[in-house]
Order: structure tokens, then sequence, then C-alpha cells
């Protein structure tokens, strides 16, 4: 619908049109957006219109790519949608790729994996490449490469007054620090370009074990001191996933508390390294296997389904295996709702300096609490989990703040915070972009 002679070649969507709530909907289906319009962007110059739009009637803009980490429920501005940008170019001589905003991390994976390339990419391929990487972008092999904003080469992006800028490290290097961590609050990005690893295969998978069974809170403790004799190559993660008795889920999982250890390595000795953790119980599943590249997104076997969910993290310098077991006896079967624990094991390539303003790369773990329902109620259930955490935090991280990304507080450290404030006062002094980790001028 054309509103505006502004407007004149955009596709444009206000509140009671027939199509406005099919655009809004995303992954995320628990925090609603009602924006005063909508304009569903096809190309960079679209993006231009629509800010240039908001920004002389002093309207607040944000960016919707998939809806997978919506900060939270918005009202009014103008909501650009991305997901008709779309398109994926890979130059595999240079091992880069070009993703425009609207692409989702399957769609990179399937590109490069011909030329036995693969990117930095999430565990879920359904996520929006750029808006992750955005926030640093903890991969499947992050503890070998890094986030995928450390392979970030050049950015597009559209900020506050409308214009079009290409941005590298050597063009821009204070907009590109800030961008690649902070970029939520800076701009629309409209294309990445990236550096792409080497990797066709990998051995990867989970080893589960039912939590009725054996200790959650001793398997993590092993894990714990399993994650201080593995290399750099080898990136992992423990989960303890408490499932409802639902006659929609699989019956191997119907009522379980599946307590698991998720493993992606690109060496040849991945058998030896996981060898201690399978003495650690009978096993429910196993699935350790080599694999091309492009199976990956099998290792952590993310739902695919749109859902509601409410989410937040906390950065740790070093897991206290006796608060996290706590946090594990809080969270479990008995929390009173379906509560997903994730903890990641960070350092390697994560802890190298980067020209960018991915914060806490001390820390040593990272845990992520998920769960159902609104999110007052989900508050009141997470946040005393977390409290359990305190003394070892160091952060929260913006990539998994699901819902709980309008609270700014641990998002970065002091120092990254007022550095991102002096960029965020240069280039959107009026602090036209207010989306998730924002940082105020």
């Amino acid at each position: 619908m054309n509103t505006s002679t502004d407007f004149a070649d955009l596709h444009l969507l206000r509140p009671g049109d027939p199509r406005y709530d099919d655009e809004l909907a995303g992954f995320q289906t628990g925090f609603a957006r009602h924006p005063a319009l909508v304009v569903a962007a096809r190309s960079a110059a679209d993006v231009v219109a629509a800010v240039r739009y908001a920004a002389g009637r002093h309207l607040p803009v944000d960016v919707q790519a998939t809806g997978h980490g919506l900060p939270g429920a918005t009202e009014g501005g103008v909501l650009i949608t991305t997901g008709r940008m779309d398109g994926v170019h890979v130059d595999a001589e240079a091992r880069t790729a070009r993703i425009r905003a609207g692409v989702r991390w399957g769609q990179v994976v399937a590109a490069a994996a011909p030329y036995g390339l693969a990117p930095l990419n999430g565990s879920a391929p359904s996520v929006g490449a750029v808006s992750y990487t955005l926030g640093g972008g903890l991969g499947i092999l992050a503890r070998e490469f890094g986030y995928a904003a450390d392979r970030v080469r050049a950015l597009d992006v559209v900020t506050a007054d409308g214009r079009p800028r290409h941005v590298a490290p050597d063009s821009d290097p204070e907009l590109y620090w800030a961008l690649l961590g902070g970029g939520h609050g800076l701009g629309v990005v409209t294309e990445l370009e990236i550096g792409l690893v080497p990797v066709p295969r990998l051995y990867g998978g989970s080893l589960a074990f039912d939590g009725r069974e054996v200790d959650p809170a001793a398997v993590l403790r092993a894990y714990e001191e399993w994650t201080r004799t593995v290399p750099d190559g080898l990136t992992s993660s423990f989960a303890a996933v408490p499932y409802p008795d639902l006659p929609a889920l699989p019956p191997r999982l119907r009522g379980r508390y599946v307590v698991s250890v998720r493993v992606a390595h690109t060496g040849t000795d991945g058998e030896r390294l996981v060898a201690p953790l399978r003495e650690l119980g009978p096993l429910l599943a196993d699935s350790l296997r080599e694999m091309p590249y492009a199976e990956s997104h099998t290792i952590h076997s993310d739902p695919d389904v749109p859902h509601a969910y409410y989410g937040d993290s906390a950065v740790l310098g070093e897991l206290d295996v006796e608060r996290a077991g706590a946090l594990l006896a809080r969270t479990g079967p008995d929390a009173g709702a379906m509560v997903v624990v994730q903890i990641n094991h960070l350092g390697g390539a994560l802890a190298r300096p980067a020209p960018n303003s991915v914060p806490y790369r001390e820390g040593r773990f990272l845990v992520r609490l998920l769960t159902v329902g609104e999110r007052e109620a989900a508050r009141a259930l997470l946040d005393p989990a977390f409290a359990l955490l305190a003394p070892g935090t160091l952060g929260r991280s913006v990539n998994f703040a699901f819902g709980a990304g309008d609270r700014a507080e641990g998002l970065y450290d002091d120092v990254t915070r007022k550095r991102l404030a002096g960029v965020k006062s240069h280039y959107d002094p009026a602090n036209l972009f207010r989306g998730n980790g924002s940082v105020s001028a």
C-alpha cells in the first residue's frame, strides 16, 4: 500500500492492512510489535528512503530480519523488514562471502559448502546471519576461529542521517569497531562481506544422558574439568532440558530430563578426546560422528518451529560448579516450567583481541537460560537462577537476551559502553535506532 509520495516505489504496511500481521511474523511469537509503519525493504535504496522518512519525522527505527532475537514488545515508529533482501555470493578464491541483510545462516552454509568452505555460523540455520554477526556471533567452531564478527571484512550500512556507507577497518575504523558488537543501535546494515574458513567436514554431535539416572550436577562438574584438557580446536557446550510429556514430542524425549554435551571438532582425534565423557554414565543417545559441515546444525538440533520464549545470559570468568549445580536444581523438572539450560565453553580464539566491540573476551563460560511464558513470570523464574551466578558474572550477551534486550545493564563493560556511546553520539545523536542492545548517546 503506497500511502506517501516519499515512498512511491516502496512496499508499505500500516495497522489494519491485510498483510501487516504476516509481515511482522517471525520466529519469536511471544512479543508483539505494533509499528506505525512497516517498510518491507527489497534494496539498500529502500532502507535509505525509510531511514530518511523516519529521521525527518523524528520517528524511532527498528529492524527485523527473521525475528529470532526480538528485545521485547514495541509500539509505534518505523520497522524495516529485510527478509526480501536475500542473496549470497561466494568468492571461493578469496574465501569470502557477501551476504545481504535478510539472509539466514543455512543459506550461507549451503552456498559455501561446494567449495569446501564454511562461515562462522550459529547452531540454528534459520537465524539471520547479519544480525547474529552484529551481536558478536558465537558459532559452532567458535573456540577455533573466534566470533563471527572477527571475520567481517566490510559492512554496508545506512546511518541515521540516511547516508549509505561502505565501512571497512581501514576506511572508518571507529564505526567498523562499533558496528561489530554494537551495530544494532547504530544503523541498518544492508550487506556484510565475511571471511570463510576451509572446513569441509568436522567431528561432532552430542552425548545425552537421562538426568534422572545420572546426577546432572555431577555431569556438569566432570564437563567443567574436561574442558580444561581439550585443545582450542574443540568447541563444546553442556545442556539440560526437562521435556514436558506432550504427544507432539518424539517418544524418546517425552517427559525426560535430558542432560547432554555437544561437541564440534575439526581435528582427527575426536573419539579420543570425548572418551572421558562416555564414562559418565549410561547413554540415552550418542550422535557423535564425522559429518559434512553442511550437517553441522544437527549437533544442536535447535527447534525450527516459531514459538514464544524468554531468555537471558551470563558471561562468567570461571564456572563455580557448586553454584551451577544449585542452578540446575532450581531449573530442573521441579521448576514449574520448562527451563532450557545451556553452558558454552568459551576461551581459545574467542579470547583473542579483535578490532571490534564484542565484550567480555576474558570470559570462560557463557550460561544461557530460556523458558516460555509471559515475560514477568519468566523473569521471576530466571532472575533468581542468574543471581546464583552473580559473584562470577562479568556481564550479559546481547545475542542471547531474548525478550530481555531492552535492559541495557551488563550488555557491555564500562570501557566498551563509553566508547560505543561516543560513536552513537556522532552517528545517531537523536537516538533514531533503539534496537536490541542499543547504547544511548
